[in-house]
């Protein structure tokens, strides 16, 4: 087959694509929708996470055939001198669940095969074919970039089977009791039944390189030191998720071929956290509401969305240059430990990318757990990436 003709083309079958996929399929089912991945399924192995306050209400709904796990009871942090119950419910998505509903509605149009050529009227494999469309977006993933200057969170996940229960009774979003190393570090926990946990070891790390090995050897360390015995592992997940720090957000988007990017390629993600969640929900909105689905229209819908967003968001980056400039890394994890003291309804609309004026005057009200030489110098953005 030569050439196939598609009104839309996503390329790359992660969480933008396939939450795009399926707004369309419920709102516009006459629309030929096509996926190009490269292993033909959807979502890769990754659980993604977010809280009530993240999304909306009616997306919550949406997502819920795909959100096996709900804990309406909210979640813990620990930290040297600090543990704390937060009440906000917390939501766990996964790529299981989202293949097996997204994969049947596109049926033949989830196409296996890697993409060497991507331009706005259509998508070249690596064996030759040819797809052709009226609009094209490319969600990939994130490429290396001289426009953004990022810092990184790195993870490697397990999930276990245990002999006997585990004793948690809702999520650990951050155990930064554990050694820090040269990054901050922590253990996130989520209990999917008494005997079945995700075991996540996380760093924030100034470059992108992940030691699979270490991690691992870190997760086995921390289950032993929770006196829980393997009865088998479940699953394995990790992650590269970009933190941004600063960065030319109008070069970063004219770089590469002329298509709408989603996801991380989009820079459509939470500065702070890596989340990319919330915003694929948004974007997959967008597309699905827009009348013009040609390339160019679409490339104008998401460009403009992204630099909205960035912009609105220039006090996350702020701190997250706090964190990673100012803060030494064997101390950085005292910034979160007084970032949860705070109110839990400051720290819900943090996460919802939400902060009111006086949100983010609290947050750097009060002596800093960093020099403040150092937080000074990184007051003022200067819209360069790192490169330059």
């Amino acid at each position: 087959m030569a050439a196939l003709e598609h009104d839309l083309i996503l390329v790359g079958g992660g969480l933008a694509s396939s939450l795009i996929a399926w707004r369309l399929a419920l709102d516009r089912p006459e629309l030929r929708v096509a996926v190009v991945e490269r292993d033909g399924r959807l979502g890769g192995e990754h659980t993604w996470s977010f809280f009530d306050g993240d999304i909306p209400a009616r997306d919550r709904a949406w997502l819920e055939p795909a959100t096996p796990h709900r804990w309406p009871d909210g979640y813990e942090v620990f930290f040297p001198g600090l543990s704390r119950v937060l009440e906000t419910p917390y939501n766990s998505l996964t790529s299981d669940r989202l293949h097996a509903i997204v994969a049947p509605l596109l049926g033949d149009r989830l196409i296996r095969g890697g993409a060497v050529e991507v331009q706005p009227d259509g998508v070249t494999l690596s064996d030759g074919r040819v797809l052709r469309a009226t609009g094209v977006i490319d969600a990939r993933g994130p490429a290396p970039t001289p426009h953004l200057d990022l810092g990184w969170q790195l993870f490697v996940g397990r999930t276990v089977r245990l002999t006997q229960p585990h004793g948690l009774t809702r999520p650990t979003i951050m155990d930064a009791t554990v050694g820090q190393g040269d990054a901050y570090r922590f253990v996130y926990l989520l209990p999917f039944d008494e005997r079945t946990v995700l075991v996540e070891d996380t760093y924030y790390v100034d470059g992108p390189m992940l030691d699979r090995a270490l991690l691992n050897r870190r997760i086995d360390a921390y289950i032993r030191s929770r006196g829980w015995t393997v009865e088998a592992v479940v699953g394995e997940e990790e992650g590269v998720l970009p933190i941004a720090l600063d960065g030319d957000i109008d070069a970063f988007w004219a770089e590469g071929p002329p298509v709408a990017r989603a996801g991380l390629a989009g820079a459509l993600f939470h500065p702070t956290t890596g989340y990319s969640l919330p915003d694929a929900v948004a974007v997959a909105r967008l597309v699905a509401e827009a009348d013009d689905l040609s390339s160019a229209a679409l490339r104008a819908l998401i460009e403009g969305y992204s630099k909205s967003l960035w912009a609105r968001r220039a006090y996350y980056r702020l701190l997250d240059r706090m964190l990673f400039r100012a803060a030494e890394p064997r101390e950085r994890w005292k910034v979160l430990r007084r970032f949860y003291g705070l109110p839990e309804p400051l720290v819900r609309r943090f996460y919802a990318g939400a902060s009111t004026a006086l949100d983010k005057v609290r947050i750097l009200a009060g002596k800093p757990p960093v020099p403040v030489g150092r937080a000074l110098r990184q007051l003022r953005e200067s819209g360069r990436g790192k490169a330059a």
